[in-house]
């Protein structure tokens, strides 16, 4: 796998690799040629290795051990974050970190499959960093990030979309789905919207009120 590419800052969504199922190679190569700054948590930092990723920033707790000086040696120049909080997530510091340097979006693959008490978690509580950085979790069948208040997108016909609450949310309002939603309350765990479809090519609209929506756009 080859570095990715010279982006500047603030053109392109910083990438976090996280730890759980890998993606594609091929997805993998299009999200590094893109992006500014590839961020590594600590508990992928051998397997991204191994797929020889240029890494700028390895940030976590370290609580597996890492060779950190033959790391710096062989990734020069790389940033090591040391986030020993334990009240959040890997996941969470990553992001923080970057909101700190001031990045608007972000990318995160790697974050899905595997343990599944961490897919739920970094599904879900990507909803607390929606008023700071656009999050979109990718990887080789989903695009899932939190739908604004007031969401409009170009579809084709036929692709697959999924209107997942976290929690409760209210007013739902769609057009340009296949199954329509009309002053709806979605609740997790009760009704949401999952597996439903742009209905013409065109595009959808969706609207809610309270709550937090996420949207997840789906391939087999």
């Amino acid at each position: 796998m080859s570095s990715h590419h010279f982006v500047k800052e603030g053109q392109e969504p910083a990438l976090i690799i996280a730890n759980g199922e890998a993606c594609s190679g091929e997805l993998l190569g299009q999200l590094l040629e893109w992006s500014p700054l590839v961020v590594v948590l600590d508990g992928a930092i051998y397997r991204a290795l191994d797929h020889q990723i240029k890494i700028d920033v390895v940030l976590g707790d370290f609580d597996r051990a890492i060779d950190i000086e033959t790391l710096v040696k062989d990734q020069f120049p790389i940033e090591i974050v040391h986030t020993p909080d334990q009240n959040k997530t890997d996941l969470h510091k990553g992001i923080e970190f970057l909101i700190e340097r001031g990045y608007k979006a972000v990318n995160i693959i790697w974050a899905t499959g595997r343990r599944a008490d961490h897919h739920l978690a970094n599904l879900t509580e990507i909803v607390r960093y929606k008023d700071q950085i656009q999050i979109v979790l990718i990887d080789d069948y989903s695009r899932v990030f939190v739908l604004p208040p007031q969401f409009e997108k170009w579809y084709a016909k036929g692709t697959p979309l999924s209107i997942i609450p976290v929690g409760t949310a209210g007013g739902v309002n769609t057009s340009g789905l296949k199954y329509e939603l009309t002053n709806d309350t979605l609740v997790l765990g009760e009704r949401i919207s999952s597996s439903n479809e742009a209905n013409e090519d065109g595009f959808v609209k969706i609207s809610y009120t309270s709550g937090h929506l996420l949207m997840m756009e789906c391939h087999d």
